[in-house]
């Protein structure tokens, strides 16, 4: 191309660019104004409470991909169904690259129901107290806005409906099923009862910590409560393991390289007068790098086998299952953080951005992210009249349903303009 030829194009791309990024934030401001349209937010309250009121747990959803599948018939979308059990993976879009993705967790989990309201779980003993069936609603808020705004897709989004988020490593068997073999970028959000209404928070880099599960059996010799010496107490044993379990962080762990051990399981005997023959624990260890957490295993092993033979015990220890298997750590990749707080800004007002410190949580969002860049984020829903709310994981927990449209908007806002910006990004590289 000759000087003049460039000269005019670089004019054309000034004269246009202003309008471009105007363009792109007005998408933004129209989907939450959609979203919060009465129509559209009294559907997503509805999907809401059916799913609220029959919670399953992972690999379980079946009735959760029902409501899924007939809402993305009525909005006329494409889906793969079943992926990894239960899971729905739908397409929005021109059906050719790029893709992206943005994903919503369908399981509950195993606590009975504290809250006495008109949509109460009707499923004793089971209940979504970590708000996905909040985040379910969400994803089927942005299918919507998406599908009317499909002429604005640049490409193809993949919505990811999947099952078993709670320890179940649902997110692996979609990443083994390779429907997402082509995806570029994927986003995830999760309900935050103590961020306010229409905030959100995250950070790039690590986010969450990897987390993963133990269980022993230490093994004595049980007799009577009354002549301890004829047995070999495991309960004293595994007393000991507890304890020399809290050291691992408290006195071998840098105080500058977070780590978590906890105990929360410990089961053994069944009267007041009978030393038991063995004695089971189990429980979570958490951290942010590989090589902490590949370590804190290693150690929790030799502590727990090292304390039961001082006692006279036998032990036996099992990490990682096919039911529970271990999750890296949630790391946000860089470029996708500059992404997010731009379209943020647009959805919600850039004061309402905030950045965060890393948590000892954990998600199987970031296997995800192992193979795709991506994003998580939390997505704030503590009203003014809510001063104390309850955590995630309470029976108590409830969901502010004025979270559902903003959750909708920042969804599709997130993909939407994910796909304007490759597009424009190729456009340069042409130019």
């Amino acid at each position: 191309m000759d000087l003049p030829k460039w000269i005019s194009v670089i004019l054309i791309f000034s004269i246009f660019k202003p309008q471009i990024s105007i363009g792109v934030s007005d998408i933004s401001k129209q989907f939450l104004k959609l979203a919060k349209e009465d129509e559209v937010f009294d559907w997503m309250v509805g999907i809401r409470r059916r799913i609220h009121e029959n919670p399953e747990l992972g690999y379980e959803e079946f009735e959760t991909s029902k409501i899924i599948r007939d809402e993305l018939d009525k909005l006329g979308i494409d889906y793969k169904y079943p992926v990894a059990v239960t899971g729905v993976i739908g397409y929005i879009g021109s059906g050719e690259p790029p893709f992206v993705a943005i994903r919503a967790d369908m399981d509950a989990l195993l606590m009975q129901e504290m809250v006495e309201w008109e949509h109460k779980s009707k499923v004793s003993g089971k209940m979504h107290a970590c708000g996905h069936d909040a985040h379910v609603t969400m994803l089927l808020g942005a299918a919507k806005i998406l599908k009317d705004h499909s002429h604005l897709l640049k490409g193809t989004v993949v919505l990811v409906f999947q099952p078993a988020e709670e320890g179940g490593g649902g997110a692996i068997r979609v990443i083994d099923s390779g429907v997402l073999e082509n995806v570029k970028a994927i986003f995830g959000l999760h309900v935050s009862p103590g961020l306010p209404l229409g905030e959100v928070s995250s950070k790039s880099g690590t986010l969450l910590a990897g987390s993963g599960f133990f269980e022993a059996v230490i093994t004595g010799k049980g007799g009577h409560a009354a002549i301890p010496q004829h047995s070999i107490d495991p309960i004293l044993a595994a007393s000991n393991v507890v304890v020399s379990l809290q050291h691992l962080v408290s006195r071998e762990a840098d105080p500058l390289d977070s780590q978590v051990v906890t105990v929360a399981k410990f089961q053994g005997g069944g009267a007041f007068n009978v030393i038991p023959d063995s004695v089971t624990i189990g429980g979570t260890f958490r951290a942010f790098s590989k090589e902490s957490f590949m370590h804190l295993k290693q150690r929790i092993e030799e502590v727990i086998i090292g304390q039961a033979t001082v006692q006279r015990c036998n032990a036996s220890v099992e990490f990682s299952s096919k039911d529970k298997p271990f999750f890296p750590a949630t790391i946000n990749d860089e470029g996708l953080h500059k992404h997010f707080v731009k379209v943020a800004g647009d959805v919600v007002g850039a004061s309402n951005v905030k950045s965060m410190l890393p948590l000892m949580g954990s998600e199987d969002f970031s296997c995800y992210q192992e193979v795709i860049p991506g994003y998580f984020y939390f997505l704030g829903m503590k009203s003014e009249s809510n001063k104390n709310p309850v955590s995630v994981h309470s029976p108590f927990f409830e969901i502010n349903e004025d979270i559902l449209p903003f959750g909708a908007a920042m969804h599709a806002s997130l993909v939407a303009n994910y796909l304007i910006d490759v597009q424009t990004s190729e456009t340069h590289d042409e130019l």
